[in-house]
């Protein structure tokens, strides 16, 4: 017997060798380390020959040495992705595209990607059970310029533009270019040269860039008066250009990533979209270290889910410098345009960067919402069929002909008013853990889904506007949805609230963009308790929330600093409006014996 069991094991182990293969980059010529070669088109190969071995049934490891890569756009694949929450050019350039793979590892030993000109540094595209693990990507020349302020004399600004940065002065306005890529901008990002934390109240802040005058490489622009802009200040010059993210993600199943790094991408750092179980160690959107030069990461949000489902789960991340959030989890919701008959409806993508892909299929569960005040109506129903209306080619479908299998309900019809339809089947579970947010533009992390979400143990360090946003919306990007189950603890909160940004209306604040809540009668979010956090804070905002049926704010800490100046319009501790079966307890001040759960406002109308 025990005979029997040994030669049983020793198949299993022959069958586990001859069904997994390394394809090592040095055996199909690409060496680390050569500026030189253009490691596009030998990747292209690998990612091929993975793709049949895989289809074979083989598990597949790409690997490649510990070292430099260099990738071009000229020899890059091409390919047609429509992107959530971007810009839509195509066709794309894609230094990396993994597409229609299973069981297939991308290990990187800790190389460094490095790419020029404008591209998508690396897709995964319909696969399932793969890995990416062990690499950083980053441009050559990003698609923002840093300058940094040499002279402010209360009459003029005088700065410097980074190192790296190509530039020139052309009829005296400062254009900064790179590989098929020229920009000029009028917007920063303002950065202190020694904390690297966001100047407080300098937003998205107006710079000069025109009628300069320049000498031994100074540039001063006269008559800019701007006292916040000491010597110095760090400007993130910026357009609002977002082609690509740097790692993109459509339609894969239980998709795992370890250890990658990504300090720079002209979009957003990580986009998935229609993906089903992602499970994410230790990604993170991050300078190069404490002494790297720069100051900004990503153009956009670290990382951003659109329409997924199954388990998200993102944790040991470190998520700075970015332009946006460090993740925002949401659906998007199609606004009825046509009601066809009892039982079919035409559905369109409305804003402009969400378009393109696919939305739902055949089964899924939808409801619908009354946008102006954001109510659902009627029951649930399911797709029978659903087929996209041809648009041109190239241009992404944006309108879906519907058929339910029920009934849609009598009102859902635009000549009874604006209504969306959400799709309940692509909403997932949300876990976001032991990650570091700081210094970074707009917001910490937004999520709009019904499923459970957890966000726990996270340090968020001045993250200029609000540090948690839950929020929801059928009127401007058309994200979904209503959060019905979101524990928010044990998480450390550093001088949020230091802009306001959109939504930004308190530390933690829940936002959904309602436009008639007087006549709203049901509540958008339910079930949410924040516990066991602590708050340390320059300014009073600690809870907003709006249309919330179940909220408890139980057992935090606060401390009040004076680290800067209160700059906030909101001077509550709590503000509520629409807010029912609402739990204050058990929250104290340290050092201090304020009782600030008595400080709660329930006005309806905001301050104009």
């Amino acid at each position: 017997m025990k005979l029997r069991s040994f030669f049983s094991l020793l198949f299993f182990a022959c069958v586990s060798v001859v069904d997994a293969q390394t394809l090592n980059a040095i055996d199909f010529g690409l060496v680390p380390n050569n500026q030189l070669q253009d490691a596009s088109p030998i990747l292209r190969q690998m990612c091929d020959s993975a793709r049949v071995l895989s289809q074979k049934g083989k598990k597949v490891k790409i690997q490649l040495e510990k070292g430099k890569y260099y990738f071009h756009p000229d020899k890059a694949s091409e390919r047609v992705y429509y992107v959530s929450n971007h810009d839509q050019p195509n066709p794309k350039k894609v230094g990396i595209a993994l597409e229609n793979l299973k069981n297939v590892t991308f290990e990187g030993n800790g190389a460094d990607l490095l790419f020029y000109g404008q591209m998508m540094p690396m897709s995964l595209v319909g696969s399932t059970d793969c890995t990416l693990r062990n690499f950083s990507i980053d441009f050559v020349t990003p698609h923002l310029a840093q300058a940094e302020i040499v002279a402010n004399d209360g009459q003029s600004i005088s700065y410097k533009m980074a190192s790296w940065d190509k530039w020139e002065i052309k009829d005296s306005v400062l254009y900064y270019n790179g590989d098929g890529w020229r920009y000029h901008a009028d917007w920063a990002i303002a950065f202190d040269g020694e904390t690297r934390h966001l100047i407080p109240e300098t937003s998205d802040l107006y710079v000069v860039t025109k009628h300069l005058t320049e000498k031994d490489g100074i540039l001063t622009a006269k008559g800019w008066k701007d006292n916040r802009l000491t010597v110095g200040t760090r400007l993130a010059m910026r357009t609002w250009n977002r082609p690509a993210p740097g790692l993109f993600m459509a339609d894969d199943i239980r998709t795992k990533i370890k250890n990658v790094k990504m300090h720079y991408a002209e979009g957003m750092g990580l986009l998935a979209q229609m993906c089903e179980d992602i499970d994410i160690d230790g990604f993170s959107v991050c300078l190069r270290g404490d002494d790297d030069p720069r100051y900004f990461t990503t153009q956009a949000d670290a990382t951003h889910f659109s329409g997924c489902k199954g388990l998200i789960r993102e944790r040991n991340g470190l998520y700075e410098g970015m332009m946006d959030d460090a993740i925002n989890v949401h659906g998007t919701y199609l606004k009825v345009v046509e009601r066809v008959d009892d039982h079919t409806l035409i559905g369109q993508y409305m804003h402009e960067q969400s378009y393109g892909f696919r939305w739902g299929e055949v089964g899924d569960t939808v409801q619908f919402i009354q946008s102006n005040t954001m109510e659902l109506t009627g029951g649930k129903c399911h797709i029978s069929k659903i087929s996209p209306i041809d648009k041109q080619i190239n241009q992404g479908v944006t309108q879906f002909c519907i058929t339910f299998t029920e009934t849609i309900p009598y009102d859902v019809n635009p000549d009874c008013g604006v209504y969306g339809i959400e799709n309940l089947t692509w909403t997932p579970r949300v876990i976001f853990e032991n990650n570091i947010i700081r210094n970074n533009r707009a917001r910490g992390s937004l999520f709009s889904t019904p499923r459970k979400v957890i966000v726990r143990n996270n340090l968020y360090d001045h993250t200029s506007g609000c540090a948690i946003l839950l929020c929801g919306d059928c009127n401007g990007w058309f994200e979904t949805g209503a959060c019905r189950d979101v524990l928010i603890e044990k998480n450390r909160f550093i001088n949020a609230l230091t802009m306001q940004f959109q939504f930004t209306n308190a530390v933690i604040s829940i936002y959904p963009e309602i436009p008639d809540l007087k006549h709203q009668q049901k509540y958008f979010h339910s079930g949410i308790v924040i516990r066991n956090n602590l708050f340390e804070t320059f300014d009073r905002p600690l809870l907003y929330a709006k249309s919330v049926d179940g909220l408890k704010f139980v057992d935090n800490k606060v401390v009040f600093n004076h680290d800067f100046e209160p700059i906030h319009w909101n001077n509550h501790c709590f503000w509520l409006q629409r807010v029912n079966n609402f739990d204050l307890k058990g929250t104290k001040v340290v050092g201090s014996d304020e009782d600030i759960e008595k400080d709660v406002v329930t006005y309806i109308e905001l301050p104009q």
